[in-house]
């Protein structure tokens, strides 16, 4: 099995120069008979093509390909166009995979396709979040660090005939979020089995709260929310409708739980800024998360009777 790894990245060089030497430093084994990374480069700004560019003998396994910034849909496509591995592996720029990581997924499709008698099936990694920059594999297992997700590209691997049978990523979704969940509907509806693969671990660092973001992390559902209707435009079912929260129970739910709004992203800094500053960011941005899911559900809402649409039970 080669397998070649596809990873969209976009400004993210200094957890990206981590990313890449966690998967340079992968243990070789039967499973494997080797691997590539192919990274596609979505227009970053921050010098992160010229970076690999110097450092290309540092990273033997990498090959750069370059795209003006259209989103991770278009990136992961092209990144498998360009990929030569018969099976495809997806992670984000931000994951720092363990030494096993490659191999583990390797012998759990193996097994799986030995199985089943087919290779309808792709597995699923676990994937720990995680501040720490500096030792990002030292965080444990959290129980909020479980996904329900069908597919998601933070941490799977597939054959590639399979994946191409499906359409690939649809380059419709170019704001945030979907565009994997999407894909994962139209392989579900395949018959392509999901097989969980806990030991391939990555992990996902992104950086601890700060009161400085919340006007992105707010930008950010709202885009989400945009691309939420057009996952439920592609697949208008009731399951489709409670992934992305489209629901009157939902809307609800929000509510309550904000006090009609009274609990929002401004009447929370004080708080959020004292938690921050002892040292809880975690906690913080767990509190933050409940008026960031009024905001999206509410404007998935007005986007909807914009569009003629309105969210069900």
């Amino acid at each position: 099995m080669f397998v070649s790894v596809v990873i969209p990245t976009y400004n993210r060089l200094p957890i990206l120069e981590k990313c890449l030497r966690a998967l340079e430093a992968q243990h070789p084994d039967p499973a494997l008979d080797g691997f590539e990374v192919v990274l596609v480069d979505d227009g970053s700004t921050d010098g992160t093509v010229a970076w690999i560019q110097q450092r290309a003998a540092h990273f033997p396994h990498v090959r750069l390909i370059q795209q003006e910034h259209g989103g991770p849909a278009e990136g992961r496509n092209r990144g498998v166009h360009h990929a030569r591995g018969d099976v495809i592996v997806f992670i984000d720029s931000d994951l720092v995979v363990t030494e096993s990581f490659l191999a583990c997924h390797a012998k759990a499709l193996l097994r799986s396709w030995q199985q089943r008698g087919d290779r309808l099936c792709f597995t699923y990694g676990a994937v720990v979040n995680t501040a720490n920059f500096e030792q990002p594999s030292q965080e444990r297992h959290k129980l909020r660090d479980l996904s329900w997700a069908y597919f998601a590209t933070g941490n799977v691997a597939i054959d590639r005939e399979v994946l191409e049978a499906s359409g690939l990523f649809d380059t419709g979704f170019r704001l945030y979020g979907w565009e994997d969940l999407e894909l994962g509907e139209r392989l579900r509806r395949m018959g392509v089995g999901l097989v969980r693969c806990p030991e391939a671990v990555g992990y996902h660092w992104h950086p601890a709260l700060r009161l400085e973001q919340i006007p992105d992390l707010v930008r950010v559902e709202r885009e989400r929310a945009k691309m939420g209707l057009v996952f439920y435009r592609k697949h208008p079912t009731r399951r489709v409708r409670y992934i992305i929260q489209f629901t009157w129970l939902h809307v609800l739910l929000w509510e309550l739980l904000t006090l009609g709004g009274l609990v929002n992203e401004r009447s929370l800094r004080p708080l959020l800024g004292w938690l921050i500053r002892r040292g809880q960011p975690g906690l913080a941005m767990e509190l933050l998360r409940l008026p960031l899911n009024r905001i999206s559900v509410r404007s998935m809402v007005r986007e909807a009777r914009s569009q003629g649409m309105r969210p069900s039970f």
